[in-house]
């Protein structure tokens, strides 16, 4: 059990140390991915930004993800389809939850960042963190929308996942730390003590503080 986001941050960030990653930059699922990718960029005096992704959830069962969608120029787009098959989820509804899902992200994109211009990450290690994996279509998209931007190399860093989910991700990575791989995975909160939902403001405080201490990383100071 990790006692919360910020408590399995710290933990990732010293496995991510003992790596000596090349000029990396932290890239953060919002909300949950947040804290974790704070911890993680201040341990390595690393640059935080986001991948801003929107889940697709099932009609009866949202948060099971049928699907995901990444925010950029060309939004990529993710689909389980097993259990998109299984389900027989109407088509007419999968659609309306996608249109839904972009106006999040245009959402999501104006309130977090506002005129805050993204971390380069071309040519740097970029490190995509979450607050865990489960049905591996939210980070899926996630991980391809940063391949494009071209890092070096992308480390999938996470607390818990199942196994299986990490194994159909290694595709897309060429590194993956994780700290939990239970057998019986259950849902991403089971393993934690403290699994509340961040409001938008803490995403931003988190933000905006893991900026200054890169600012002051960049100018030398301890």
């Amino acid at each position: 059990m990790f006692s919360d986001r910020n408590d399995a941050g710290r933990q990732l960030a010293e496995r991510l140390l003992a790596l000596k990653l090349q000029n990396p930059v932290v890239l953060a699922l919002p909300r949950g991915g947040v804290p974790v990718g704070f911890e993680i960029a201040r341990a390595l005096h690393a640059p935080l930004d986001l991948v801003l992704v929107r889940k697709i959830g099932a009609p009866f069962q949202k948060e099971l993800a049928v699907a995901a969608i990444a925010d950029g120029p060309e939004p990529e787009l993710v689909v389980n389809d097993d259990i998109v098959a299984s389900l027989d989820i109407p088509d007419a509804y999968f659609e309306a939850e996608k249109q839904a899902a972009v106006q999040e992200l245009n959402r999501r994109r104006a309130t977090y960042l506002a005129d805050r211009p993204a971390a380069g990450i071309a040519g740097r290690t970029a490190i995509v963190v979450d607050d865990g994996v489960a049905t591996g279509a939210t980070m899926a998209a996630a991980l391809r929308s940063t391949r494009r931007r071209r890092p070096a190399a992308i480390v999938l860093a996470v607390p818990v996942a199942s196994s299986d989910v990490l194994h159909r991700l290694r595709q897309e990575v060429d590194r993956i730390v994780c700290l939990r791989m239970p057998p019986d995975f259950m849902a991403v909160g089971a393993y934690y003590n403290d699994f509340r939902q961040l409001r938008d403001s803490e995403v931003i405080t988190l933000l905006d503080r893991a900026h200054a201490f890169a600012m002051k990383s960049s100018e030398g100071a301890p």
